[in-house]
């Protein structure tokens, strides 16, 4: 179970502009033209403590009318196999339309707590349009306006009410997930490393298996593996491949503590590797990157140090990463990529005691003091460690709000230069001391 929360409906019901209102961004590109969606969407959304993945299906649709409405259906399907909650958007200036109809009579089937979102509700006229929705049959129907927020209050609370955090596998072992785009040779790096074929892909429609978590166990080391594996190959879900391997990469996300993020040698670091990263490292997540398939790649063209340069700069600011270069297929390295994983777990977990964080940390600062802000000078006083699962440390100090986010780069970048955070991302925080 992951906390994802996807948003469905037909086009142009306003499903961006309702992300971008729940990620706090503007994110995607919000046109009334049709399937003009097109940035990767999803995003982190905190609300009452609880931190959520969204994710807005209207950026996976391409092309004309009618695969829109199949595109659409299936989507549903997959949102209904893979979200934790679902929010249905419909629109109060077209009435409920067919689709509509067939959207709804699909989520009726479902267990999994389904909200009723009637959007563009933004005067008492259309207030009073909207209960005609009330007919879909949902008992949770919220009224809202997501270009203006009004309502949205009510709907997150109802979102919250059904976001478990505590549902990851309880274990005390370190949970690694194996991340990337699909044929990236995720499945050969599994059964190399579990010396066995794991992952039976079948053509049979719907043969959608859940994550499987593998305990590993040989030469004294011990971890679970959480698999995303059994992406379904079957035509129907061709044109939705891409929307079924994010929710399941955002899964195993969730569920793990370090993800090896594989990507090809061939095309290195691409758009949708970055967006995953960005949730990786919003949910605090331990990263190392394979570089997989370099056993085909020339060797003088491009040495593994190019390459890796290349994808440090990509990554900047957060570029302190193991970076392994594995073909799976030839069993190289692939070993390597699980000490390098251990280590950056053993890195997420470090506490590092108060006297010697202070010690190390107000002597940098004493070295580089934080620009004044307005002829005001900000002085920090005290560091600590925050009692969370990843590494976050709070700043105490007498103008907490004026600190600029090139200083805390440069807090950030000291703290790895002192301790070993190779692979992990680290948060920090300025608090009125």
């Amino acid at each position: 179970m992951s906390n994802i929360v996807a948003i469905v409906g037909r086009p142009n019901v306003g499903k961006s502009t309702l992300y971008n209102r729940l990620i706090g961004g503007r994110q995607s590109i919000v046109d009334d033209v049709s399937g003009v969606t097109r940035d990767r969407q999803y995003g982190t959304c905190v609300w009452n403590g609880k931190t959520f993945t969204v994710i807005d299906t209207g950026g996976f649709v391409q092309g004309s009318d009618d695969v829109f409405e199949k595109a659409i259906r299936e989507q549903v399907k997959i949102a209904i196999d893979e979200a934790s909650v679902i929010i249905f958007l419909v629109d109060v200036t077209t009435s409920i339309t067919d689709l509509d109809e067939e959207i709804s009579s699909m989520l009726r089937r479902t267990d999994k707590p389904v909200l009723l979102v009637v959007n563009k509700v933004d005067n008492h006229e259309r207030l009073m349009e909207a209960n005609e929705f009330w007919s879909l049959g949902f008992e949770e129907t919220f009224f809202l306006s997501s270009l203006t927020g009004s309502g949205s209050g009510d709907m997150l609370d109802a979102v919250t009410e059904h976001i478990d955090e505590d549902n990851v596998i309880q274990s005390d072992l370190p949970k690694f997930a194996i991340i990337g785009q699909p044929n990236v040779g995720k499945s050969s790096f599994t059964n190399a490393l579990l010396g066995e074929e794991r992952n039976i892909v079948t053509d049979i429609a719907g043969t959608t298996r859940d994550s499987i978590h593998t305990t590993y166990k040989k030469f004294g080391k011990e971890f679970i593996i959480v698999d995303t594996a059994g992406i379904r190959k079957k035509a129907k879900v061709h044109e939705n491949l891409e929307f079924y391997s994010v929710m399941r990469a955002i899964k195993a996300i969730e569920e793990a503590d370090v993800c090896l993020l594989m990507i090809e040698a061939q095309t290195g670091i691409e758009a949708q590797d970055m967006s995953i990263l960005k949730v990786m490292q919003r949910r605090n997540k331990g990263l190392v990157i394979l570089v997989n398939k370099w056993d085909l790649i020339e060797k003088e063209t491009n040495t593994a140090r190019d390459m890796e340069a290349e994808i440090k700069q990509r990554l900047a600011p957060f570029n302190d990463v193991p970076i392994i270069f594995i073909s799976a297929l030839e069993k190289q390295r692939i070993f390597q990529s699980i000490e390098a994983a251990l280590e950056v777990y053993e890195n997420r977990n470090q506490r590092i005691k108060t006297s010697e964080l202070n010690e190390v940390m107000l002597n940098a600062i004493e070295k580089f003091p934080p620009p004044a802000h307005r002829g005001r000078y900000i002085r920090i006083k005290y560091v600590t460690q925050l009692p969370t699962y990843f590494p976050a440390f709070a700043f105490f100090c007498n103008h907490p709000k004026h600190v600029k986010e090139n200083y805390k780069n440069y807090l950030e970048n000291q703290l790895r230069k002192h301790f070993n955070f190779k692979g992990v991302p680290i948060s920090i925080f300025f608090r009125q001391k």
